[in-house]
Formats: C-alpha cells, structure tokens, sequence
C-alpha cells in the first residue's frame, strides 16, 4: 500500500489574505496542516509517500524533507498547474507502480485517520473506498447519490446536488483506476476529475464502498473553517500532547490544558484556560488572558491582550489593551491599541500586516 498526498496549489481560497508561502503549511495547533496527513498514513503503517506539488510548493520540501521524521520515506512529484484531481494520479503513474494507494488532499483534517479505510480494503477487497460525509454546502463538493447502500450518481460541484453526501478527499484505489483514468476527457473545468474515474469504475462493474467517517473532519479551504478545526485538533488532543517546558509565573491562573514551548514566559497577572498552546519564544505579558481553544505560534509578544478561539503565527505582537476572538493573525502581524479594549474583536489579518486602534 503506497500514500499519495496533494499538496501545493490543490485549492488556494487563502491566498487572497496574503498569507505567503503554502496552504497546507498553516499551523493547525501549532502544526502545519500538512503533517497532519502524512502522521496519519504512519500511523496506518503506510511508509512510501509521493507528495504531489503544484504550482505553490514553498516551504514544503524544506520541512517534510525525506520523509524520515515521520516515519516515512517520501518522493516528490511535481504536477506544476494543478488540472485536476486525476490528473494528480496520472502524474504519480510510476511512482504508484501495480500497489493499491490511499490518495489524501494535504488541506483535510479527518479525526478517525485512514486505518479504516485500509481495513475496508482488507476484509471487503473493493476496487475503491471513498469516504463520505453530510456536508452543509453539498455545491461546494463532489456529491455521492445513494439507493439501497450502493452508489447510483456522483457528481462534481453540482448546482443541483441531489444529496447531502460529500466525498471528503480521502481515497482508496486499486490499479483498476489508472487504466480508466488513463481515457479520461477533461471535464467543462479543463480538469481531470476524480469524480468521473469513480463514476466509470461503477459504470464498469467495479465495486467502490463509500465509507461514512466517523469523528471529525474538516475542509480547510476559508479562514472560519482553520479556526473550527484548530478548535476541534485542541479539544481532542490527548494528555501528552500539552507538554510544559517554558515558565510560568507564581502569580499567573493556568486552568485546561496548555502546551508551551521552551524559552517561552507567562507572567504575573496572566489568565490561560485551555486547550491552548503556546510555542517557543513566546512571552504572554502582564494582564493578558488567553484561550480557551487558541495556538500561539513562536516568537510572538502578547501584552496586555486577550486571545480566544484563535490562531496568532509566528513572529506577531498584539500590544493591547485589546480582546480578539475567532481570529486569524498572521506571519509578524503588528497590531496595538490605545482605546479601553471592551470590544471584542474579530479580525482575518495577512502576513507582515499593521493595525493600529
């Protein structure tokens, strides 16, 4: 069994905010959401991985590298502009070889992993398991239309879905697929799509299981949703996942969880109620109050700042008095107050950006 992860311009909503470098490098918990996949197929035992790039790419060589931190050993195939889901597949050819694969969009956080879907392929021996859910915006996906537990339709983006059931990006392929993917046509969007190579499969006798995912999962395509599902990783993190290893203060209120990072400072007069994390560097200053479900990323400065249900990256400083929530801060973001800070806040800031009140 082989892993393929999509990654680097498979879905770029974010770029708009001004968020440099890749998608699937923003930190979910203080982790780029990219990791997240590639400690799943570890953890199914999966150990050969081709990452597929697309025309963004930046800092995913450099901190994945071979793959050996993981547990894993990964190839990198470059797809350039991204036709397509498919098309994805037709570039990893050689790489897939004869081996049936899980195939993973590298924006997706699924809380069950993919055992279960090797499991599927073990005792049921399908040609194909998709995992499905219930989504709220069924347009927005390709669609599964069921009748007696087996597939009878799938579209992609339909503007008149005719069900609920979304695909969720995670995909189990025999070799069955390459030759059907192979006589692909591109669809009216000029993509290869994966949704017709399954639609083709059923056409053709194959069996596809479609596979309800248990727990959570999350499309992280718009800011609201990274914020969900940085809420969702915290609230479920286990025990050994809040480790302590800067300082807090005597005179500061820890309740909940909390991670925090080597060399990083919370003072006196500070309130945190977990889940939060808090990476390294970090100092959370007088009469700051953060969390609960907030990832603080490193080297950042909080003074006199309350911080809830948020994500603030690397390198920023919030000088307050001031209170944000259901934020998202990015990269050696600048943001000071010099108003009471009674109104709570909700702000969408990009890399490097500046806001004064």
């Amino acid at each position: 069994m082989k892993g393929l992860i999509l990654a680097g311009g498979h879905g770029t909503r974010l770029r708009p905010l001004t968020f440099t470098g890749n998608k699937h490098m923003l930190p979910i918990a203080n982790q780029p959401i990219l990791f997240y996949g590639l400690k799943q197929f570890a953890r199914a035992g999966i150990r050969d991985v081709a990452v597929i790039l697309g025309p963004i790419h930046e800092e995913i060589r450099e901190s994945v590298g071979d793959g050996s931190a993981f547990g894993l050993r990964v190839q990198y195939i470059t797809q350039g502009e991204p036709k397509g889901l498919a098309h994805a597949v037709l570039c990893a050819r050689e790489f897939l070889g004869e081996d049936s694969f899980v195939m993973y969009l590298g924006d997706n956080l699924l809380q069950e992993g993919v055992e279960q879907f090797l499991e599927i392929a073990r005792t049921q021996r399908p040609d194909a398991v998709v995992g499905v859910t219930a989504v709220d915006r069924p347009s927005q996906f390709g669609i599964v239309e069921m009748a007696g537990g087996r597939i009878v339709s799938i579209e992609e983006k339909p503007a008149t879905p005719k069900s609920r059931l979304a695909l969720i990006g995670v995909y189990l392929f025999t070799p069955k697929i390459h030759e059907i993917i192979a006589h692909l046509a591109p669809s009216a969007r000029g993509e290869l799509e994966i949704t017709e190579a399954i639609w083709k499969l059923v056409e053709g006798g194959g069996r596809v299981v479609p596979h309800p995912v248990t727990g959570w999962w999350k499309d992280t395509g718009r800011p609201e949703d990274l914020l969900e599902a940085n809420e969702l990783v915290l609230r479920t993190m286990p025990p050994d996942g809040f480790v302590r290893l800067g300082s807090v203060a005597r005179g500061a209120a820890v309740t909940g969880p909390l991670g925090l990072g080597p060399g990083s400072v919370v003072e006196e007069t500070v309130e945190i109620t977990g889940p939060v994390v808090i990476g390294s560097g970090v100092r959370v200053g007088p009469g700051s109050r953060i969390g609960p479900g907030t990832a603080i990323g490193n080297g950042v400065t909080l003074l006199n700042a309350q911080v809830r249900r948020s994500i603030v990256m690397d390198g920023s400083q919030l000088e307050g008095p001031i209170r944000i929530a259901n934020s998202l801060i990015g990269r050696n973001v600048r943001i000071s107050s010099r108003h009471d800070g009674a109104n709570e806040l909700e702000l969408t800031l990009g890399d490097s950006a500046s806001l004064k009140l």
